[in-house]
């Protein structure tokens, strides 16, 4: 997939970057603007399972990370071996008919899964799904708590452009150029909305601020490429 013609939008720092013209790379501009890639584009180094686990659901595909739907034994999600408070996180992502993951940030292992302790950028197949979804279940919501302000994502199958900007308590989710989510951890609405909803019974969900960075192995079908990280 190239870019050479279009333009990245850093959302957090409000300045334009140029897109990549070859996959997994970073352009003197990024360098020097202080990204660093977390998807070497030929294997999983810098990830591990989530806990530890072993895994047999991810591979690496024409410079694509692939999570598997079949010939599965054992699954996990991956996370960075590395952890992150303050940070912009770009990365290309599309899903399959029907397909279900996210992407989970400031995650802390325990002994529960990862999307019980990191919020979550929902990756969906909107029109595709199986089931009836409702708003905060669609791609780029914050799963369970904040809704997308418009659907942005691309059908399934074809590439998505993702921007995820976290710094102290406030965090932005971007989709396609688009901001789709703006909020900020912590306050007495994010309390009673954790607290009323999906979250309750989960103590540790939201309240790191600084952790792994997750990629959710929900059954597979789901492809990344581009996967980059500057630190703020």
């Amino acid at each position: 997939m190239l870019f050479s013609a279009t333009i990245l939008f850093s959302a957090f720092s409000g300045a334009f970057q140029p897109e990549q013209e070859k996959d997994n790379t970073l352009s003197a501009e990024e360098k020097n603007a202080g990204w660093s890639l977390l998807f070497n584009g030929r294997n999983t180094e810098g990830w591990r399972g989530y806990g530890n686990k072993p895994f047999d659901s991810w591979q690496v595909i024409n410079g694509q990370l692939y999570c598997k739907t079949k010939d599965v034994k054992q699954r996990a999600d991956l996370i960075t071996f590395d952890q992150y408070d303050n940070f912009e996180l770009a990365l290309d992502w599309k899903v399959e008919k029907g397909a279900n993951s996210g992407i989970i940030y400031r995650v802390v292992e325990t002994s529960g899964p990862s999307y019980e302790t990191g919020p979550e950028y929902q990756l969906i197949d909107d029109e595709g799904y199986p089931q009836k979804l409702e708003a905060w279940q669609k791609s780029g919501s914050d799963y369970a708590m904040y809704p997308p302000l418009e659907l942005a994502a691309k059908p399934a199958g074809e590439y998505n452009h993702t921007i995820i900007t976290v710094k102290g308590s406030h965090v932005e989710h971007w989709l396609n150029g688009k901001k789709v989510v703006d909020y900020e951890l912590w306050t007495p609405a994010w309390h009673e909305l954790r607290e009323k909803g999906k979250w309750k019974d989960a103590k540790a969900y939201g309240l790191a601020k600084k952790g792994h960075i997750a990629l959710q192995d929900h059954g597979g079908g789901i492809w990344f490429k581009n996967i980059k990280l500057r630190k703020i």
